[in-house]
């Protein structure tokens, strides 16, 4: 009694397929990605300075995210004199802050410089709200034109 096994492969049977790319298929792939990579990478990277800015508004709403945050929890604002640090270290002069968040109020411990690396300015209280949040662009001082015009939480939309 011989049994068929036909349905099981065979060597003779046996298809060969070939996994995998061929040179040609990558030359092809990568001059793609060359293309498309020499058109969109300059309109990305085209405007450094747009991107600071859009930087600096993101930083700036954190920080009076931040701020607001401290009010909630202790029914005052940091002082001019206290500053931002007060969102990271609980200030030990000034008006103390009575349930000052163990940990801080900034998730990573530190307060961010804005995108030209200087030092964001707080004022409490602010001459356009409770407290004023300024970065002075990329000339560092106040005022300023086209790419150095300073960004501030009350103009931020």
């Amino acid at each position: 009694m011989h049994k068929n096994h036909s349905h099981l492969p065979s060597p003779v049977h046996q298809i060969h397929s070939e996994c995998g790319f061929t040179l040609i298929e990558l030359l092809v792939v990568l001059i793609i990605i060359g293309i498309l990579a020499g058109y969109v990478g300059p309109k990305i990277m085209g405007h450094p300075e747009e991107a600071k800015r859009t930087m600096a508004a993101v930083q700036i709403t954190s920080l009076e995210t931040a701020v607001q945050s401290y009010k909630l929890d202790n029914g005052i604002y940091p002082s001019t004199e206290q500053g931002l640090q007060a969102l990271v270290e609980a200030p030990s002069s000034g008006r103390l802050p009575q349930k000052w968040r163990t940990g801080g109020y900034l998730a990573k411990g530190k307060v961010p410089k804005d995108p030209w690396g200087n030092d964001y300015i707080y004022l409490c209280p602010g001459s356009h709200s409770d407290f004023d949040i300024i970065s002075y662009g990329g000339d560092g001082q106040a005022g300023g034109e086209g790419d150095d015009v300073d960004i501030t939480n009350w103009t931020i939309e």
